[in-house]
């Protein structure tokens, strides 16, 4: 067992913390609200009042944090994990960010002496505390297998998927489809409703045949209740998915789904439904159709 230290105690950083002590690891947990701290202490973890004491033991530092400036923020500079980290230790990261920002943060991850994976993560809270996430990684074939196993206290389908920064192309990849399925079957629902169908029923249909996903099977009650309580904001996944657009354009390539959806998601968040679960794109599509 590893002593492990995560720094960031979200929605999905305290679940994943608490199976790391389900799974008989030590965990030492960091967050800037200090609530999320007592909540993981009471779990049997320990917590630190910053990053330098969190990580300065730990055999294995994990970072879930919102994005690409916050992973910095966390890595970098006197207070971060690079310069407190002792030498050797496996830096995973499992935020979801920029794919070059991922691959930048390895090399000097590298260069003061620890080891590094990209490892982002999908599944939302539920995923999270099921400890049934899917873990897309990216690293050397060494560092992955040192990963391995405590992502396998945390994740269910856990791959690697290339060098540093694949895992996070990889969540790109996986945040444009959930985006564009959500957006999908927010207009289904809307066309069935419109036609007075009975909507519990059709969705048990459609999730038999070709038109399942998780996406229905996760986020369709939660459009026909009209429950939009927060299992992935709205606002992570714009920033989700503003990093898909920045990489398409990188690439020299056109993304026409998604980058509409991209604009459809920006509005929503614009509008005041930051705070919403992504299914709360809901809201924009009822509203467009006249049915808000």
């Amino acid at each position: 067992m590893s002593n492990i230290a995560v720094i960031g105690l979200g929605i999905m950083g305290l679940p994943m913390a608490k199976n790391l002590l389900a799974a008989g690891h030590t965990v030492t947990g960091y967050n800037l609200s200090q609530d999320r701290i007592d909540e993981l202490v009471a779990a049997g973890g320990q917590g630190a009042n910053g990053i330098p004491a969190a990580v300065k033991d730990a055999d294995v530092i994990i970072t879930m944090v919102p994005d690409s400036p916050d992973v910095a923020a966390a890595v970098r500079g006197e207070e971060g994990i690079f310069a407190n980290a002792k030498k050797g230790a496996l830096w995973i990261d499992a935020s979801s960010i920029r794919p070059d920002v991922a691959k930048e943060l390895a090399d000097e991850a590298t260069a003061a002496g620890l080891r590094a994976v990209d490892a982002p993560v999908s599944g939302g809270e539920q995923g999270a505390i099921d400890a049934v996430l899917s873990i897309m990684v990216g690293g050397t074939d060494e560092d992955f297998a040192s990963a391995l196993e405590v992502l396998q206290s945390v994740g269910k389908t856990i791959v690697h998927v290339g060098p540093a920064g694949a895992g996070q192309t990889v969540k790109a990849a996986n945040q444009l489809i959930v985006a564009v399925n959500i957006q999908a079957l927010a207009e289904a629902i809307i066309f069935l409703e419109a036609f007075g169908v009975d909507t519990d029923a059709a969705l048990k249909v459609l999730g038999g045949g070709l038109a399942g996903s998780k996406v229905l099977d996760q986020k369709g009650q939660k459009m026909l209740d009209r429950d939009f309580a927060p299992g992935f904001r709205l606002a992570l996944h714009n920033k989700d998915m503003g990093i898909i657009t920045a990489a398409a354009r990188q690439a020299g390539i056109t993304i026409p789904l998604g980058a509409h959806v991209a604009q459809l998601v920006g509005s929503a968040v614009q509008q005041g439904d930051a705070g919403l679960d992504h299914s709360g794109l809901f809201k924009l599509t009822a509203a467009f159709a006249g049915r808000a």
